[in-house]
């Protein structure tokens, strides 16, 4: 029997080093896939982990944020409520705004989510107010930050006429760029209408607001009058009065002989504006292109940089639009740092593995088989449907050492039984089938540690997957390449050169080899003499690790160098918009002198944003990487530092992350949810009052300013009867005299111009101008509205949330450097809960509910890759002591990780965590090696000890070799500068400060656990033998009776 399985093992590789050309297709076709799979491959920043977020705002203009939360965002909530798949569903009502954001749960589609919002929205639409506009639907959040910005400037026009062209040209060729969910636009200006009127002309003639409207609800006259048919033609009729210029206007009869410019004044102009726009110190108009979905940001980017430059051939002469800020520069930056880092560790290992074997020929066997197995990965991406993207880069960079492991066994066994004399094809045939078992096994070892991962819950399970399907695709095709190719290779390349024997000490780095063997040969004879002693040194160094992880800063990523500085600005509720645009100017005059320097190249500044007058924010570029010392964290505090020297301003800078997380960057954020606002508020108070005697927490503050001024006005209804004022009317008339009321459009070829009813002649700026607007009663008398209204002035939220369909108030806070956000989670939820009103409970936002969501989900699944490698490792040896023994340097090897966490000051973040579940794999596959060789020598009938000690040291230098590979490799991850060096810093510690301590862990712990343990381990041989004599004798007994 045991022969039939020899011959099985010896028929495998033997068949590779008969059939040499058939070997070199196989792999030949691996790489040809590979090579054809990069052209079909996408390339984008991370894998598209996308939940499906769709926003439905809508518009309802002048109505207070109270009413709107009333009548509008309360029954839209309602209605999307019950759509399938919702995860959460959180609200905005502001001035004239509702906006509510609908997150739904992975693996909901997109297009089926918005199409079934859109019918739920348009099953309530009858319970809306008319005067709200239809609801739009966005597929994406309309809160999101924009993922381009361009600038529309011109040397010669006005705003008004820059909109024109923004209107018809510009907006609508970005937003027919796949991939763009909405434009937004700042700083734009209409043309319109102004009719301006003087209310004391108005009413000395006899004639209110409301007359004055009638007489202009027809300018726009344009009816269809159906069409006249004689017996031999068809001539349609079209009735038109069109208005269309402002002395047509002026002549338009109000009543009687008065016309409308005996009391109004009508001119063209500019509208007021809601929001400003500069660029690189000129004024323009700004356009925000906002990623849809689940759509690909380089994409976007080569479209609308490819509309840009169409743009602009078309564009009236002097006019300009430029791309200020792109994320997908980053992107590009950071997939070629990455690559980059690739090249250098492929260049590594190979030195590393000449240094070795002493043999440039050796050395060619695995530099030809890696880039086998790297480019194959690249076909398997492709036909998984996932994307080249910086994680599955990096695990590309990681698997050059894992790949090349499976080589460097097969070669350095095939180079030892050479060594021993044996024939370069009998070398190739026994060195590869020796070792056949324990290649298959690591393989599936470090395969067993990936699945697990791609289960992770949430975004971070998304993520990880792709970077979990490449290390272990990767690490399958190099099994394959090892086992086909290197023997193929070896049996043919090794035969001539003249090979050095074990004993002879050829070279200086013979000699070092020698010395360091017999080094750790006398090493490992102390341990194995007081195996107890090691085992108790091994756990307290463990116990120490594992009692600091808790110190270890948790966060979702590092903080990155994106190379663009976006500040959030603040001035007090109430300011005009004037005044913010003024004090924002003074910023840009401020960082004057970081231009010069060229550190910064352009500046994208907007003020007034979803008609907040008060907010503003700067997109601040940076020149690249390379050409600047300083990092982008530093520029951005001394920003924040020379803005100080502007008293009224707050300025909050704001760090996007890679995970494109809704609302991330802000620091902490949570939400106090519950029924009673007020209560809500003044909890909110307290908190912050509490944080602010924490100095790790920087600037806590509600996150909507609760102090608008509102003033009331109270209509006496009683006093309003008894004079017949109507009530329908006054409305109309505020809202002429305060900011301009629109009656109606007018078509003038073909665009369409907004006419306003003003009045600037005695404007309103005081409220006791308010109580002088006259009002006509039913006897034809005016009479001043003080008579029927008191006015009354309070402070109000300028915008209402809700979350979870319950009121909310929001918290935010940045943190300092040292303060991560898991820790400050944790102790703003401890300061808050005693203070939290009853029925009331907080609900992190942000990234701070992502995080929730991730370390959870860690655990687990540290707990399944452990049990899942176990049980691999078991079935593989056909017993669970020899997986015992392997595992024994697990918890040594993520102590090792841990320790080097601690003392580079990295962070646990997403990056670092997926290093650790990968370190399990990789400590796990140098144990095999060991165990799988003591288990051979056990079967030829050596004892524990001796097979233990030998085994120990003839896989030294293959241990040694993958593990400096695995090491080495990662060295360009930890010297990582550029786009994105910050993540890659964080996994490449894990990996070289963990697998290198944990080297030497494995070459003692192992085996020493093996001398401890190795005595329950029956050798294979005595089962066989066993089984063999048992078979002979049921054999005897069942031909008995026929004798």
């Amino acid at each position: 029997m045991t022969d039939a399985v020899k011959s099985s093992e010896t028929g495998f590789t033997a068949l590779f080093i008969r059939r040499p050309v058939l070997a070199f297709v196989l792999n030949t076709l691996i790489a040809v896939a590979g090579l054809a799979a990069f052209y079909g491959v996408e390339i984008r920043e991370l894998p598209d982990v996308d939940r499906a977020v769709i926003t439905v705002s809508t518009d309802f203009t002048g109505a207070a944020a109270e009413t709107v939360d009333r009548e509008l965002t309360d029954i839209i909530e309602g209605a999307v409520a019950r759509v399938s798949g919702v995860k959460s569903i959180s609200s905005t009502s502001s001035y004239g705004r509702s906006r509510v954001t609908i997150e739904f749960n992975d693996g909901v589609d997109l297009n089926v989510a918005a199409s079934d919002v859109r019918d739920a929205v348009g099953r309530v639409a009858a319970q809306m107010p008319d005067e709200a506009d239809p609801s739009r639907i966005v597929k994406a959040d309309a809160n999101s930050d924009a993922v381009m910005r361009l600038a529309v400037t011109s040397e010669t026009m006005s705003v008004e006429d820059m909109t024109t062209v923004v209107e018809d040209q510009i907006e609508d060729t970005l937003a027919a760029v796949p991939g763009v969910a909405d434009v937004q636009v700042y700083g734009d200006r209409e043309k319109i209408f102004r009719i301006d009127v003087n209310q004391a002309r108005l009413a000395s003639l006899g004639y209110t607001v409301a007359d004055l409207r009638n007489a202009l609800a027809t300018v726009a006259f344009d009816t269809p009058a159906g069409s006249i048919s004689t017996s031999d033609q068809n001539l349609i009729v079209r009735t038109t009065a069109d208005v269309t210029t402002p002395e047509a206007f002026e002549n338009i009869v109000i009543g009687g002989t008065t016309r409308i410019r005996d009391v109004a004044t009508v001119t063209m102009g500019p509208d007021i504006g809601q929001s400003t726009l500069r660029s690189d110190g000129k004024t323009g108009i700004g356009i925000g292109i906002v990623r849809a979905a689940e759509s690909n940001t380089l994409d976007i980017s080569n479209g609308v940089r490819a509309a840009v430059d169409k743009l602009q051939q078309e564009l009236p002469q002097g006019m300009s639009i430029k791309v200020t800020s792109d994320d997908a520069v980053f992107i590009n930056g950071a997939v070629h740092e990455v690559e980059i880092a690739l090249v250098l560790a492929v260049s590594i290992v190979l030195i590393v593995i000449y240094v070795f074997l002493l043999d440039w020929r050796a050395t060619l066997i695995p530099g030809l088989s890696m880039p086998v197995a790297m480019i194959g990965t690249i076909a398997a991406i492709w036909l998984a449907g996932f994307s080249i993207n910086i994680l599955t880069l990096l695990a590309l960079v990681l698997a050059t050492g894992l790949v090349v492991d499976d080589a460097i066994v097969v070669l350095e066994n095939i180079v030892r039984r050479r060594n021993e004399g044996l024939g370069p094809r009998a070398a190739a045939v026994l060195g590869a089938e020796e070792v056949f078992f324990a290649v298959v096994a690591t393989t599936a070892t470090l395969v067993a540690v990936f699945v697990p991962i791609s289960f992770l819950p949430g975004q971070t399970g998304g993520l990880f997957r792709e970077f979990g399907f490449v290390l272990a695709m990767s690490v399958l095709l190099s099994c394959v390449v090892a086992l086909t190719l290197c023997p193929m290779l070896a049996s043919r390349m090794l035969s001539g050169a003249a090979l050095h024997h074990e004993g002879a000490s050829n070279g200086i780095g013979g000699r070092i080899g020698t010395a360091l063997g017999g080094l750790y040969r006398r090493c490992l004879r102390a341990c194995l003499d007081a195996p107890w002693i090691v085992v108790l040194v091994a756990l307290l160094f463990a116990g120490t690790a594992f009692a600091m992880f808790s110190t270890i800063r948790q966060e979702l990523t590092p903080t990155e160098d994106r190379s663009v500085v976006l500040l959030r600005i603040n001035a007090p509720q109430g300011v005009s918009l004037d005044y913010t645009a003024a004090q924002m100017r003074r910023i840009e005059q401020l960082i004057q002198p970081l231009r010069e320097s060229g550190e910064i190249e352009s500046t994208f500044e907007s003020a007034g944003n979803n008609g907040a007058y008060n907010t503003g924010f700067m997109v601040i570029t940076l020149a690249p990487w390379e050409q600047r010392s300083r990092s982008q964290q530093e520029i951005m505090a001394q920003i924040s530092n020379l803005a100080k020297d502007i008293p009224s301003l707050r300025i909050f800078p704001i760090q996007p992350n890679s995970l494109g997380i809704r609302g991330a960057g802000n620091g902490l954020q949570f939400a106090l949810v519950g029924n009673d606002r007020k209560a809500l508020g003044e909890a909110a108070d307290k908190i912050i009052d509490a944080m602010r005697d924490d100095p790790r927490f920087v600037q806590p503050r509600l996150s909507v300013d609760p102090t608008q001024p509102q003033l009331s006005v109270a209509i006496d209804r009683e006093r309003a009867s008894d004079l017949g004022i109507d009530i329908g009317g006054l409305a109309n008339t505020l809202q002429a005299m305060l900011d301009g009321n629109k009656v109606g459009d007018v078509y003038i070829a073909d665009r369409s111009y907004a006419v306003k009813l003003v009045s600037t002649t005695n404007p309103i700026n005081d409220p006791t101008d308010l109580e002088n607007i006259f009002l006509k009663t039913q006897d034809g008398r005016y009479v001043p509205m003080s008579t029927i209204a008191t006015l009354t002035e309070r402070a109000v939220p300028p915008s209402l949330t809700r979350e979870q369909r319950q009121p909310s108030v929001a918290i935010t806070s940045n943190l300092r450097d040292d303060f991560a956000l898991g820790n400050a989670l944790a102790s703003a939820q401890e300061i808050a809960t005693p203070l939290l009103p009853p029925g009331a409970r907080i609900v992190p936002l942000a990234e701070a509910a992502t995080l929730g969501e991730t370390n959870s989900g860690m655990l687990t699944i540290f707990g399944f890759a452990l049990v899942i490698i176990l049980l691999v490792l078991a079935a593989q040896f056909e017993s669970f002591v020899s997986a015992v023994i392997i595992m024994a340097t697990v918890p040594l090897g993520l102590a090792c990780a841990i320790v080097a966490l601690i003392l580079t000051g990295t962070s646990l973040n997403a990056y670092s965590q997926i290093g650790l579940v990968l370190l399990v794999g990789v400590m796990a596959k140098n144990g095999i090696l060991i165990v799988e060789f003591a288990n051979q020598l056990r079967d030829r009938g050596l004892g524990v000890r001796q097979a233990i000690e030998q085994a120990a040291n003839i896989r030294l230098r293959p241990v040694l070799m993958t593990m400096i590979c695995t090491v080495l490799g990662g060295v360009p991850l930890v010297l990582a500068s550029g786009a994105g060096a910050e993540a890659r810093i964080a996994l490449g510690w894990v990996i070289v400060g963990g697998l290198g301590l944990a080297t030497v862990s494995t070459l003692f712990l192992t085996p020493v656990a093996y001398l401890l343990l190795g005595r329950f381990v029956t050798p294979k041989s005595h089962e066989q033998a066993r089984l063999k004599r048992e078979l002979e004798e049921a054999a005897y007994i069942d031909v008995e009776p026929a004798e």
